[in-house]
């Protein structure tokens, strides 16, 4: 029986293409038995200690080197992050031993290792004891985790063509982002199933707001902001908001300060989604974050997006992504900049897209090229072809 561990943890962007992975490796060969390490004290670690393609799951220390875009040599200058970055090296240190006893014990055939701070532990252990493991990449620079275990990799899989990586070109190939086998391409009757089963209103106008699984303050409080006009603008308006677990109850605590009880009717605030696809693929207009995983889900939807980047994200890698669909016509792109200087701005772009659904035609199709359906099985092949 093959012995497949998978890795990668901190954000949604890691887990839930881990998640789409396992779920195809076990299609695919159901015998094999697959284990996750996550980082313990991991917020998101729950979701996939419960998923059913998953065996058996642990933990390992992990840490964080912090650097954000943007912020030069201030970083550089400031006390409590170095202590911080301090902390977490030593935290990298115990990972590194509890990962090496670990795999030892399991002896996996293969690691798949999706980045996060726990990628880098669970490589440097993999690494000393010889055993072959394979990254991802989901954005056009890679994460500092996969960085910095990239010589020992046996293949680099990336979502990009090859030659936007500095990896060795005959050790990379481009996959694309594994996506829940539930996301697929989303026509006016597959849209009315997803309302009628998550009980929405067959013509209403739905907005869909995600801020990433943990949530996104910036986000939440210029959508909490904006929200109370559009539901008075729009009578026929129902918002979904996923607030993210560590927000969830504040977001609850703004919109019960604004919004009357009718319109409070009108809104559902989420904390972890798991079925993204049913509220996305439900929605009119959906205004997201620019992390890689959720622009591919959406891509594969054909959804008009307003698209809010992170500017503080390490290498910018969230402003590369939306830039490069602004490009492309494939989205509209609100920068945080803009958002802070003009509080109405995001209510005004989400007004305009609401009110034109030729518009968000237009963007949904635009999107939809970006797309790539066959991520998942590839990846999947790939790991096992490997093994």
């Amino acid at each position: 029986m093959k012995t497949i561990v998978l890795t990668g943890a901190g954000s949604g962007g890691h887990i839930t293409p881990i998640l789409a992975v396992a779920t195809e490796i076990k299609r695919l060969e159901p015998a094999t038995s697959l284990v996750y390490i996550g980082q313990r004290g991991d917020k998101l670690g729950d979701i996939p200690a419960g998923h059913s393609a998953i065996d058996q799951v642990y933990t390992v220390r992990a840490g964080k080197f912090r650097r954000y875009h943007g912020e030069g040599l201030k970083q550089l200058l400031d006390i409590p992050t170095w202590f911080k970055n301090i902390r977490d090296g030593l935290y990298v240190l115990i990972g590194t031993y509890q990962s090496w006893r670990l795999l030892r014990e399991i002896r996996p055939d293969i690691i798949f290792i999706k980045g996060g701070f726990v990628g880098v532990p669970v490589g440097l252990a993999a690494a000393s004891l010889h055993m072959p493991y394979i990254t991802h990449d989901s954005d056009a620079i890679p994460g500092l985790a996969n960085r910095i275990i990239s010589r020992w990799a046996v293949k680099h899989a990336v979502a990009l063509p090859p030659e936007v990586y500095s990896y060795p070109p005959d050790k990379t190939v481009m996959t694309g982002i594994p996506l829940q086998a539930d996301f697929v391409p989303v026509n006016a009757s597959l849209k009315a199933k997803y309302r009628a089963k998550l009980k929405l209103p067959a013509k209403a106008k739905v907005l869909f707001i995600i801020g990433g699984g943990l949530g996104s303050r910036t986000v939440n409080e210029a959508v909490a902001a904006a929200v109370p006009h559009l539901l008075r603008e729009f009578p026929d308006l129902v918002v979904v908001h996923g607030a993210g677990r560590a927000n969830e109850a504040d977001v609850q605590a703004i919109y019960a300060d604004k919004l009357s009880g009718a319109e409070q009717g009108r809104l559902q605030v989420r904390a972890y989604i798991e079925d993204v696809y049913l509220y996305s693929g439900a929605a009119d207009v959906i205004i997201t974050r620019a992390g890689a995983t959720n622009l591919a889900e959406f891509a594969l939807q054909g959804k008009a997006c307003l698209v809010v980047p992170s500017p503080f994200l390490a290498g910018g890698h969230q402003l590369k992504n939306a830039q490069y669909l602004a490009e492309q016509g494939a989205a509209l792109i609100l920068d945080e900049v803009d958002l802070a200087a003009d509080p109405n701005r995001l209510a005004t772009q989400a007004s305009n897209l609401l009110s034109h659904p030729e518009k968000q035609r237009e963007l949904g199709k635009r999107l939809a090229k970006f797309a790539k359906p066959k991520a998942t099985s590839e990846l999947a092949r790939l790991i096992l072809d490997e093994v």
